[in-house]
């Protein structure tokens, strides 16, 4: 119990960061005049940080056969996330952190109930259910409330 409650606040912690980041990218964009040189540079940083980490961790670099058995799909991660960055690093001075962050967090919900219902992506199946629908609405109903104030 004392373990799911720390792996709970680790996510929280995350949550956090996330919204800090996208905050200071928007902040990095006011400074370049760029949003897209914002995100390039969000993504050099984090990419030494990682590199950096995982050096000092000795963690083995990955071979080419394990590359290579990697699914098509795994490699646009990294394409994924840039749209992410640059899309909330032009919406956030539109739109406020509040709405952008709630319909950031809408979409990753309903995508995530998709996936987990049907196993997309290799996730584990976890069914729909009562409960987390209910969630997801209540979760809906917040964004709307959030971005009709």
């Amino acid at each position: 119990m004392l373990a799911q409650i720390g792996l709970y606040g680790a996510a929280a912690l995350a949550g956090i960061a996330f919204v800090v980041q996208q905050a200071v990218n928007a902040n990095l964009k006011g400074a370049l005049g760029s949003g897209l040189w914002a995100g390039f540079v969000n993504f050099t940083v984090g990419g030494m940080a990682i590199g950096l980490l995982a050096l000092a961790l000795r963690e083995p670099f990955p071979s080419l056969d394990a590359a290579a058995r990697a699914p098509w799909y795994a490699w646009i991660g990294g394409l994924l996330g840039a749209l992410y960055i640059v899309g909330a690093i032009l919406l956030i001075p539109r739109l406020g952190a509040a709405a952008v962050i709630a319909l950031l967090v809408v979409g990753q919900m309903l995508m995530s109930l998709a996936l987990d219902h049907f196993g997309g992506l290799g996730v584990p199946i976890h069914a729909l259910s009562a409960p987390r629908i209910g969630g997801a609405l209540l979760l809906v109903i917040g964004v709307v409330l959030i971005c009709a104030s």
